[in-house]
C-alpha cells in the first residue's frame, strides 16, 4: 500500500488543509490514516498526549483523524531563536538553539530520526499522508529538502500537487514545479489539485484541458475558495480569517507583536458571534476595546521591547478594562524578567515588566511541557502549557480585578471559562458549544470538497 506526499507549488498553496481534507478521505474508504511533516517552521506549537511538542498544523490534522498526538507526527520543529538561530526540537524535545547556516549543514543527523519517526508511523498505520514544506523545487536546497524531495524518494511516496491560482501564475507553477521534479518523483506525481478559485468553477475548464492535455499532468480537482478558520499555522493564515460581526457585543484586541505565538489559542473568538476580535499591530487608540489580549510569544522579552519601543507598552499600562495575558503575555505582566540562562537573548537578559503582578519571572532551563485538566479562575479547563518562563508566587495563573494571565494556552475552547470572562464584561454575551461547531465546521468543509475531489484516482495509487 502506498503513502501519499503532498508538494505544494508554491508556499501557503493549502498544502496543511488539503493534507487533512484527503487523509480524512482516505480514512472513509476504510483505511487507518496519519499526518506527517518531516520538518516544520513554525513559533506556533501544541503539547501532544506524550507530553512532547510538535506543530500545530500536525496536531490539528491529527484532531480532525482522531489520531493519537506525538512527536512521531513532526519530528523536526524550528522555531524563533536568538539572533540568527532556531531552536530546534526534536523527536518532541528542545535540542538546541542553531544558527540556520549550521542547521542546513548539519541536516544529515536529523535524517535518522525522520526516519525513526515515519518508521514508527508506517507500521501503524495503513497509509500516512505527509505534507510537504514550501516548494519542493527550490534548486538550490533540494538536497537539504527533509519534507518534501527526502521523504518522497526515501519512501517511493505517490505525489499530489497543490497550486494556489489565487497567487497567479498557476500554469507556471505547476509546469515548473512538475519538470523541475527528478524523474523517479515526477514519475509518481497521480495529479494536481488546483485550489482557491474564485467564482465560477467552469471557467477554469479550459485551464484544466491545457494541464491534462499539455502538460500530461491529471487534475484531480478545482477547489472553491472557502475560508477557514481552524489550524492557523502562520501570520499569513491568521489574516485571512473571516468573521461575522452583525451580532458582536464585545470588542477585543489581541497585541500582534513580532514573535507572537500560539495564536490557535483566538480560534474560539473568531468563531463566536458575539465578539469582534481585531489584532493590534502599532500603538493606536485601545479605548474602544472591552479586553485586551497579551498572547504567547516565542522571545518574551524582544517583544516586550517592541511594546516599549512603539508606546503600546505605555497604552496598555493605562488602559483600565479587561487586561489578559497568555504565556509569553502573562509573563510580561509581572514586575520583571529575567532570561539569566540566555536562552531567548543573545546575552543573559533582564527587563522590567508591567509590573502588573508582584513577582519575577525566571527563565529555567529545563521547558515545562503539560498537558492536563486545569483549574483556572474557578473553573475546571482543559489547556497545555509550553514555557521556560517560571513564577514562585503564581505558577499558573493570577486574577486581581481587571488583571488576568495564565501559563496555560486552548484556555477560550473551554465554554465554561469564556461564558464566564465575557458574561462579566456584557451581561448580554450568550455563548455557544465551541466543541460542537468546530466538528461541524470541519465536518462541512471536508464535504464540500470531496465533491470536488477525484477519490478513486487516489485510491488507485495507493493500491497500486
Amino acid at each position: 500500500m502506498n503513502n501519499i506526499s503532498i508538494f505544494g507549488t508554491s508556499s501557503d498553496a493549502g498544502k496543511s488543509t488539503l493534507t487533512f481534507v484527503i487523509a480524512k478521505i482516505i480514512q472513509d474508504m476504510g483505511l487507518s490514516v496519519a499526518p506527517f511533516k518531516a520538518q516544520n517552521v513554525s513559533n506556533n506549537a501544541f503539547v501532544c498526549d506524550d507530553k512532547s511538542e510538535i506543530a500545530v498544523a500536525q496536531y490539528f490534522q491529527a484532531g480532525v483523524l482522531g489520531v493519537k498526538t506525538s512527536y512521531h507526527l513532526n519530528p523536526v520543529l524550528l522555531k524563533s531563536g536568538r539572533g540568527s538561530a532556531a531552536s530546534l526540537i526534536v523527536e518532541g524535545k528542545v535540542v538546541t538553539n542553531k544558527d540556520v547556516r549550521e542547521y542546513y549543514r548539519d541536516l544529515d543527523i536529523l535524517k535518522p530520526a525522520v526516519k525513526r519517526c515515519f518508521d514508527y508511523l508506517d507500521s501503524k498505520y495503513d497509509v500516512v499522508v505527509c505534507e510537504g514544506a514550501g516548494s519542493p523545487v527550490e534548486l538550490n536546497l533540494m538536497d537539504k529538502d527533509l519534507s518534501n524531495i527526502f521523504i518522497a524518494d526515501e519512501y517511493n511516496t505517490k505525489i499530489i500537487l497543490i497550486a494556489d491560482i489565487e497567487k497567479g501564475g498557476v500554469f507556471a507553477s505547476i509546469y515548473g514545479v512538475y519538470n523541475l521534479l527528478p524523474k523517479k518523483l515526477r514519475e509518481n506525481v497521480i495529479g494536481v489539485i488546483v485550489n482557491k478559485f474564485r467564482g465560477d468553477l467552469t471557467l477554469f475548464d479550459e485551464g484544466v484541458r491545457i494541464i491534462q492535455e499539455e502538460f500530461k499532468i491529471p487534475v484531480l480537482g478545482v477547489l472553491p475558495y472557502t475560508p477557514f478558520n481552524f489550524g492557523f499555522e502562520d501570520s499569513q493564515s491568521l489574516k485571512n480569517y473571516i468573521q461575522n460581526k452583525e451580532k458582536a457585543i464585545i470588542n477585543v484586541g489581541v497585541i500582534s507583536y513580532p514573535y507572537m505565538s500560539n495564536f490557535n489559542d483566538f480560534e474560539p473568538l473568531v468563531s463566536d458571534d458575539n465578539i469582534n476580535l481585531e489584532f493590534i499591530e502599532s500603538n493606536i487608540p485601545l479605548d474602544k476595546y472591552d479586553m485586551v489580549i497579551l498572547p504567547g510569544s516565542k522571545l518574551v522579552i524582544k517583544d516586550l521591547l517592541w511594546l516599549k519601543k512603539t508606546g503600546l507598552f505605555k497604552n496598555i499600562k493605562e488602559f483600565k478594562k479587561e487586561i489578559f495575558g497568555i504565556c509569553g503575555g502573562y509573563e510580561m505582566l509581572f514586575s520583571s524578567l529575567d532570561d539569566k540562562y540566555a536562552l531567548e537573548n543573545e546575552t543573559p537578559t533582564a527587563e522590567e515588566g508591567f509590573g502588573f503582578i508582584d513577582d519575577m519571572i525566571v527563565f529555567e532551563k529545563k521547558k515545562i511541557l503539560e498537558k492536563k485538566e486545569y483549574e483556572i479562575f474557578d473553573c475546571k479547563v482543559n489547556g497545555f502549557e509550553i514555557h521556560h518562563g517560571n513564577s514562585s508566587k503564581y505558577p499558573l495563573y493570577f486574577e486581581n480585578k481587571n488583571i488576568k494571565g495564565t501559563f496555560a494556552h486552548a484556555i477560550f475552547d473551554n465554554d465554561s471559562l469564556r461564558n464566564k470572562l465575557f458574561k462579566a464584561i456584557d451581561k448580554n454575551y450568550q455563548g455557544f458549544d465551541f466543541e460542537e461547531y468546530k466538528q461541524k465546521t470541519i465536518n462541512s468543509f471536508i464535504s464540500q470538497l470531496k465533491k470536488r475531489i477525484d477519490i478513486e484516482t487516489i485510491k488507485k495509487s495507493i493500491y497500486e
